[in-house]
């Protein structure tokens, strides 16, 4: 599939008037599978930059080792006005990058605490930063 065909598809994958939930300071739940079938479910904060869903994570823990071995990937976004309201967004890790000095989850403290630095980082966790393409959209 061309880069063009699929940017064409990923913005018609998320309904426009849903848009609104991947902007919000909402958490999102992330379920991946584990390394025995099971999935595992944690809340995390987000970022949507209009193609692509990001966050943060410390390399190692079991999301990360979860996504390394399989990337498929749904997310849970429910509209923290309305709990009837929601977007579940399938998808596949489309990349997991490092970030050795923490500025993407500086940027998500910023965005959900209003600080500038992310206030619990401990020495020696490696930061990586999980990118995901939605691929399928159920809603309520």
């Amino acid at each position: 599939m061309s880069q063009a065909t699929s940017d064409k598809q990923t913005s018609q994958v998320i309904p426009s008037d849903l848009v609104d939930l991947l902007q919000t300071t909402t958490l999102a739940d992330v379920a991946t599978i584990g390394p025995n079938g099971e999935p595992q479910v944690n809340p995390v904060w987000f970022g949507w930059d209009g193609e692509v869903i990001k966050f943060s994570t410390v390399r190692g823990r079991q999301k990360e080792r979860n996504l390394e071995r399989d990337p498929r990937i749904a997310l849970l976004i429910v509209d923290p006005t309305n709990p009837y309201r929601y977007i579940e967004v399938r998808g596949k890790v489309e990349q997991i990058e490092d970030d050795p000095d923490g500025s993407y989850i500086d940027e998500m403290a910023k965005k959900y605490m209003g600080v500038d630095e992310y206030p619990y980082k401990k020495e020696g966790d490696e930061r990586v930063i999980v990118i995901i393409r939605p691929e399928y959209v159920s809603k309520r």
